[in-house]
């Protein structure tokens, strides 16, 4: 896999990295300006020329991901002997500039139910660096939302049709925060359930009014699970205390409560600059 295919692969994941690049080179090095390499906590690929270089931007590059540092930085280096070096000689010659760009791992959201509500709520969504999953066990409301264009923002969009959605709930990474406003409440409920089970997720948010809210809560513990567990879906989901039953005004308030919740949250790769227009005081409510 050369390094785009990583950052790729890194990125549905999940997962932080570094992309490290040769930005000048001075006399003899290894490899040319340009060349690029790919770290993350536990793997490499790529390469910017091996030996001392590359043992150093690989270290400085797993510094960046662990403190969850998000500029770049630059390291200069000398390839000769008389250079003092961790990780053995490299005498080249030359002189090697490296830019070492953090790509923090994106947050993961999983909207549930594409109807009205999650139509517009896909669409600001797409508009952030967020990983966006939009599923549906309806086809017709997947075709709708794949002619909204919703690739075209910078989110990474995945649509799918799931007949038995919880599978897709199943699959998604621990930390992933979930948003269930499907059309049927029976699905809702399985949903919920699902969610709960799995114990690893970043939240989990439920559309309705508090009367279903009440149903819901007797049949999960019901189903075994206890108030501790339950009390960690949200319901109604969006701002407090903001009215607005119109689906835009649901999906906007339902919007802004999880970028709140992002932006404190270590590592999620979003800043006040990316979520700061978006938090805008609406409402929602079923």
């Amino acid at each position: 896999m050369d390094w785009l295919g990583a950052v790729q692969r890194l990125r549905a994941e999940g997962r932080s990295a570094v992309l490290v690049t040769v930005t000048s080179v001075r006399g003899h090095a290894p490899r040319e300006a340009g060349a690029k390499m790919v770290v993350s906590a536990d793997g490499t690929w790529g390469t910017i020329g091996g030996g001392n270089l590359e043992a150093t931007a690989i270290e400085q590059a797993r510094v960046l991901i662990a403190a969850g540092t998000v500029e770049p930085l630059t390291l200069a280096a000398a390839l000769n002997e008389h250079v003092t070096n961790r990780h053995g000689q490299q005498c080249c010659g030359g002189v090697v500039d490296v830019l070492l760009d953090p790509l923090p791992a994106r947050a993961v959201v999983a909207v549930f139910g594409i109807g009205h509500v999650g139509l517009e709520l896909g669409r600001i969504l797409s508009r952030l660096p967020l990983v966006v999953h939009l599923a549906d066990s309806r086809s017709a409301q997947i075709t709708a939302a794949g002619a909204l264009g919703l690739d075209d923002g910078p989110a990474d969009v995945h649509l799918t049709h799931a007949p038995i959605p919880e599978t897709v709930m199943s699959a998604l990474p621990a930390g992933a925060h979930v948003l269930i406003m499907s059309h049927d409440h029976a699905e809702d409920m399985v949903l919920c359930d699902a969610a709960l089970r799995r114990g690893d997720l970043g939240s989990i948010g439920l559309i309705g009014s508090s009367a279903k809210w009440q149903r819901f809560r007797k049949r999960l513990r019901e189903a075994g699970h206890t108030d501790a567990a339950i009390g960690t879906i949200t319901c109604p989901i969006g701002l407090p205390g903001l009215h607005g039953k119109e689906p835009a005004v649901i999906a906007i308030s339902a919007a802004a409560a999880l970028l709140e919740a992002l932006r404190r949250e270590p590592g999620a790769g979003l800043h006040a600059a990316d979520v700061g227009a978006a938090l805008t005081p609406e409402r929602s409510a079923k």
